[in-house]
This record gives C-alpha cells, structure tokens and sequence, in this order.
C-alpha cells in the first residue's frame, strides 16, 4: 500500500479512494471506500491505453467475474465499463500476494505449498465449471488471506468455448514464465490443461523460489518452454512434491492431470505427513496473519469522549447509610471517614514503620467489617451472618 498521489482521483463511482494497492499492465488499483464502510479493490484503467481493445478486454473481465464464483475466487461486487474512466469494485483480499510472500520470508514448507496447491486446484474448478479459463494464472494473482487463497484478475478471461479473440493470432498475451507452451505459441483456444500447467508453475514457485523456465527475455524463456529437448527446472523441489509437479508440467497437453487429480494427489501428501487438509488449511492461514490497515491511510478514530458522554462507574450503593452519614451521630457510632486526604492534625491509626494493611483487609474481604465506616442496619445483621458463616465453614 502506499498514499494517493496528487493526481490519483479521489473518488471513483460511489467509493471513496483511501490509497493505492499496486498497478497493472492495463490499470491502477486503489482500496476504495463504499458509504457504509465497506472496502473493496477498485481498479481503474489507465487513460494511456484505454483504446477498443482495452475497453473490450475490460468489458471480458467484468462479464467474467459476474459468472464465476466460489470461496476461492475474490468476487465481483460493481463496476462501470462505460465510464470515461471504466472501472471494477471486487472483494478486498486483506493479505500479501504469494510472490511477495515468498520474496520477503522464503519458499512455503512441504505442507503450507502442498494445502494452497489443493485449495487453488478447487477454486480454479469453480472457474472452469462457469465454462472459463483463467488463463494468466501466477504468483501475482494468488492473494494469501486468513481465510484461505484468493485467485483474483481474470483479465485475461476467456470462455473456453469462444472462437473469437481480442488479439490477433500468434501474439502472445500474459506472463510468459507460468505460461504453458500451447500459450507462448499463439494458440487461443486453450483447454483447462493450461491453466493446470500454470498452477504446477506456480507450485514450483511456491517451493523453490523459482519457475520451470528463466532467460533474459520473455522470448528466450518461450522459447525454452516450447522446447521438447529441455526439461522443466525442478531442483529444490521436494521428493513428496516432484511426480506431481513434472505431471502437470508436461509438454503435451493430454499428459498433464486433471485438476480433481491434482487435489487428490496432493490431500495424499498431506495424509502422508500425518494432517488432514483441514489441519493443513490452518496451518496455511496462520503464515499470514490477518494485519491491521497502516493507520496513516486510514481516517483516525475518535480517542476521546466528548463532555456530554461521562464515564460510569459501576457500584454498590447503600442509601439506608448514606442517609445515615447525612443525620448527625449518634453516641456509639463509629465517626465516619472523609472521603478525601486524611487531616494532617489528626494522630495516624497505625504504628510508625509497619505496614497499611492489605487491599484485601480494607475492602472487608477478611471477614471483618471496616473499621470507621457506619453500616446500615441490613447491611450490618448481613455482615454479622457472613461473618459468623465464615467462622464455622470448613473451607
């Protein structure tokens, strides 16, 4: 997160813009504020490529999130894809994407990588069953919440059964390092299979802090993708985690494993080191830890009471005494005690150099009513009860 800048806009739609969440390829994305309080991501495409095509592309993008659904996909809640400045409100992730999460405390451990690997397999079957690939799946675009992983920019979103695109054939679109080779080489019509080799990336990452394929452009690294004679680079990977990962990492799209396959497969690893996935799935959450909004962004909260609103102070109130205290006293009666400072004439009920008596002496707990206060008739028949209660008790 970081501040507004002077000419990010301050609203956008009905939300109120609190700071900048990150940027894209096509737009910013801001923590946007609805009336009620509600915070949302609001993404807003940037002025320097608004055009057809990125109008078109963000038109996609929102017809997909209204179709897909799910605990693991971040989900739709307003857009406007007609405003001079078209945006998108989805569900606010409170949490760090897993590339930064790796970058700042390492890969994920055997049992951590293998939990987000089944969950995201599940939430991209809820994509697929809407008839949608994701298509640019990566680190970037897994959000590590409390709750679980969220996938989130289905920019890239195309329904598995159209035979349009938005770009012409034999350009690639997407990250090209989780991308599978069927992608890099133009093909639009894609099947789930693709999206099954990006999520095997994204693993491989998630362990090792590295992808399948690296090189100084993303032309070279397509190249080696493609490439049948170049293996995927998979050291550092755990044992329990490589037959899976050069499964779903093949080259051919009928060898890779079907997502249900990839959740079964990786449940077993986890039964093998003695959890459930649900044990797992905590284990999980607690890498990240819900966190508290930077204070700086967001509007303080009110620390004082105003002066109409006293403080209130439960007690006991004996009225029968204090109407007492009021009458002048009678002979025999204890004088009572001033509420404030002791009066400097008056000689000290304790010897010089021993202790006060315990808080608990004071407060009558010890079994003895307290010495310069004047109880009231009820209260001293039940102080007499309690007291001789107290003598014959056994405990």
């Amino acid at each position: 997160m970081e501040p507004l800048r002077d000419d990010d806009p301050r609203t956008i739609g009905v939300y109120t813009l609190v700071c900048r969440l990150g940027a894209g390829g096509m737009g910013q994305v801001y923590l946007g504020e609805s009336p009620a309080g509600q915070l949302v991501a609001v993404k807003v495409i940037k002025p320097s490529v608004l055009d057809e095509d990125s109008r078109a592309r963000f038109l996609l993008e929102v017809d997909s999130l209204k179709t897909v659904y799910g605990p693991f996909i971040a989900s739709f809640v307003a857009a406007d894809a007609h405003a001079e400045r078209p945006w998108l409100a989805v569900e606010f992730v409170h949490g760090p994407d897993l590339h930064a999460h790796v970058g700042e405390h390492g890969p994920l451990p055997l049992v951590e990588a293998a939990s987000l690997g089944a969950l995201l397999a599940e939430g991209l079957g809820t994509v697929h069953e809407a008839g949608l690939l994701h298509r640019d799946l990566k680190p970037q675009n897994i959000l590590l919440a409390p709750a679980g992983p969220k996938v989130i920019d289905f920019g890239l979103a195309v329904l598995a059964e159209r035979r349009s695109t938005l770009t012409a054939t034999g350009v690639v679109v997407g990250s090209v390092l989780c991308m599978p080779p069927e992608q890099t080489q133009g093909e639009h019509h894609l099947a789930p299979a693709a999206d099954v080799y990006a999520l095997g990336a994204v693993l491989l990452y998630a362990v090792t802090g590295h992808y399948p394929y690296t090189g100084t452009s993303w032309q070279a690294i397509a190249r080696r993708i493609e490439d049948p004679t170049v293996p995927p680079d998979l050291s550092g990977v755990p044992a329990q985690l490589e037959p899976l990962l050069s499964w779903m990492l093949a080259l051919d799209v009928a060898d890779r494993p079907t997502l249900p396959q990839v959740t079964e497969q990786l449940v077993q690893v986890l039964a093998c080191q003695g959890l459930t996935a649900a044990q797992a799935k905590r284990r999980l959450a607690a890498l990240t830890p819900e966190a508290a909004l930077l204070e700086t962004l967001l509007p303080p909260e009110p620390t004082e009471i105003p002066e109409s609103r006293h403080g209130y102070t439960p007690t006991v109130v004996d009225v029968a005494a204090r109407e007492d205290d009021e009458a002048p006293p009678q002979s025999g009666d204890v004088s009572p005690v001033s509420d404030g400072a002791p009066d400097a004439d008056a000689p000290s009920d304790e010897p010089s150099g021993e202790a006060a008596p315990a808080a608990s002496e004071k407060s009558g707990v010890s079994g003895a009513a307290r010495p310069g206060v004047r109880l009231s008739a009820p209260l001293r028949i039940a102080e007499e009860l309690r007291v001789a209660y107290a003598s014959d008790a056994r405990f």
